[in-house]
């Protein structure tokens, strides 16, 4: 092995700093290159980048321990404070806004899921319920009561075949 003196180490530590330093200023060239490739990317490579990034993500959070888990999320809520914190009033009324329509579409949407069962589970109980029966006709309502002047079917009559006036 050969001796190395203070001087040769730090010609080397420099040069390492460089080479760190020059790393570093590419950097934002493969930051920019990203961002033009996505640019450049269509509708169905976005939705399979995004996809694959999701599915990533979710195999990423199902291996997480609870104290990973735990630090994570208090990471996001760190950071949504201090951008919270960060933002204009502008932008607050903005994010406050968005919020409220997503919650009335929210509700409107279980509103809507709810009322779905609802009619489903009475179409189903109908059926049940009450079979199905085949469709009678009266004929026309064309028989006029002597008595109060209204209309009745022809077959509206008791067994001896007189219209019985409701009282």
């Amino acid at each position: 092995m050969l001796p190395v003196d203070g001087r040769q180490l730090e010609n080397v530590k420099g040069e390492l700093l460089k080479l760190k330093k020059k790393e570093a200023a590419d950097c934002p060239t493969m930051a920019q290159r990203g961002q033009d490739r996505r640019a450049e990317e269509t509708e169905k490579q976005r939705n399979s980048r995004l996809s694959d990034m999701a599915q990533r993500g979710q195999e990423r959070r199902a291996e997480e321990t609870e104290e990973q888990r735990n630090r994570r999320l208090a990471v996001m809520a760190q950071r949504g404070q201090e951008r919270r914190a960060e933002e204009t009033d502008e932008q607050r009324n903005s994010r406050l806004s968005a919020m409220l329509q997503h919650a009335r579409e929210r509700r409107l949407n279980v509103i809507k899921g709810q009322n779905h069962h609802q009619i489903q589970t009475f179409y189903a109980a109908r059926t049940v319920l009450y079979p199905i029966v085949e469709e009678h006709n009266c004929g026309e309502m064309d028989n006029l009561c002597l008595k109060c002047g209204g209309l009745y079917f022809r077959d509206e009559k008791n067994t001896r075949g007189i219209y019985t006036h409701p009282r």
